[in-house]
């Protein structure tokens, strides 16, 4: 099987030749670029299976690459910053960002992110996709297919329902909606929701999942503000309410 491809965005030559190196030889193929625009050409170019996005650049900020990156394509994407205000974490995951790391990190932790967005994204690491029949996951208004990685939304009720549209997921976008429907009504707290979209939880990152639920409501909630699936559970976390009515 062909490496997993990475696209590797830094404009410190240092760092990026240390973390391109690394990488590699954790077995993948590691394409860099420098600055912003140079980025978008890699990413258009290459097609990587996953973007790791610093986000002050030249150029073009990494924020703003995240968001046309996002325009065309679901590719899990980890932002680096040296920043570490939580505020800044939030805006990049909202903007469409799957995990978000500070500097200066750990290429050990940085790697397993990686192996665990890839997992969660494409199925098990190192190895070919799932081959089983298509498992599709359905309630009111939601269809969430397994295997193709798609969720379909049919919009309105009784005789006004629409025809199935395709929804946008990121990749833990996609994983949160599937962990709701496979436990309709039961309640998780966000380190809970962390270990089972990322692959890990740890204390102090856990509120980012209020930032991917936020965006997951947009997407699939007719009014965001007053959701009918994904229900705020106060004190503890969320719950998946299921109705559509």
């Amino acid at each position: 099987m062909d490496k997993e491809t990475i696209l590797l965005v830094d404009d410190d030559p240092k760092l990026l030749e240390l973390v391109q190196n690394y990488l590699t030889s954790e077995g993948f193929t590691v394409y860099a670029a420098k600055d912003g625009m140079a980025a978008l050409q890699q990413f258009k170019e290459k097609d990587p299976r996953l973007v790791v996005l610093d986000v002050m650049l030249p150029k073009l900020d990494g924020r703003d690459v995240c968001q046309q990156i996002r325009q065309t394509s679901t590719v899990p994407i980890i932002m680096l910053s040296a920043r570490d205000a939580e505020f800044d974490r939030l805006i990049g995951l909202e903007l469409g960002a799957d995990d978000y790391m500070t500097k200066p990190f750990s290429l050990r932790e940085l790697a397993a992110r990686i192996k665990a967005l890839l997992r969660r994204t494409y199925g098990a690491y190192g190895q070919q996709a799932d081959k089983k029949p298509a498992t599709v996951l359905e309630t009111g208004g939601l269809k969430l297919d397994l295997k193709q990685h798609v969720l379909w939304r049919q919009d309105g009720s009784g005789q006004d329902k629409k025809q199935w549209t395709e929804i946008q997921l990121t990749p833990i976008e996609f994983s949160l909606l599937e962990v709701f429907l496979k436990n309709p009504k039961q309640v998780f707290n966000r380190l809970q929701l962390m270990e089972n979209t990322h692959g890990f939880a740890f204390e102090g990152y856990e509120r980012t999942i209020d930032a991917h639920i936020r965006n997951l409501r947009k997407k699939i909630e007719l009014d965001a503000k007053h959701p009918r699936f994904i229900l705020t559970v106060y004190g503890i976390g969320y719950k998946f309410g299921g109705s559509h009515a």
